[in-house]
C-alpha cells in the first residue's frame, strides 16, 4: 500500500512539475514587428525591423487589362531585418500588405 502511495505522489509531482515548466516556456518565434512596405518602379517590398519570425510582401492589383482582373503576387519569406520583395504586375494597387508569422 506504501508503494501505491508513493507512485501516487510521484506521478502528482510530475505532473505538476510539467505544468509549470509548460507555462513558463517562451514562445519559439516572436512575430516581426515594426513593417514598412514600399513601392519603387515595378517592385514592391517588405521590411520588419524587429522579431525572430518571418514576414512576406503581398499585393493585389487590378490588372491594365480588365479582362485579366485582380492579380496577387507574394515576395518570398523573410527573416526579421532582411527585406521580401515581389515583382508588381501593371496595374492599380488594390492592396499592399505584410504576411508575417
Amino acid at each position: 500500500m506504501k508503494s501505491r502511495k508513493r507512485a501516487v505522489a510521484l506521478s502528482g509531482t510530475t505532473l505538476l512539475a510539467s505544468a509549470l515548466l509548460m507555462s513558463t516556456a517562451s514562445a519559439a518565434h516572436a512575430i516581426p514587428d515594426n513593417c514598412t512596405t514600399q513601392v519603387a518602379g515595378s517592385t514592391v517590398s517588405s521590411h520588419c525591423a524587429s522579431g525572430t519570425g518571418e514576414h512576406q510582401v503581398a499585393v493585389t492589383v487590378l490588372h491594365v487589362n480588365p479582362a485579366v482582373g485582380y492579380v496577387y503576387n507574394v515576395g518570398p519569406w523573410q527573416p526579421a531585418g532582411v527585406a521580401s520583395t515581389a515583382t508588381l504586375p501593371p496595374g492599380t494597387i488594390v492592396s499592399l500588405r505584410v504576411n508575417r508569422r
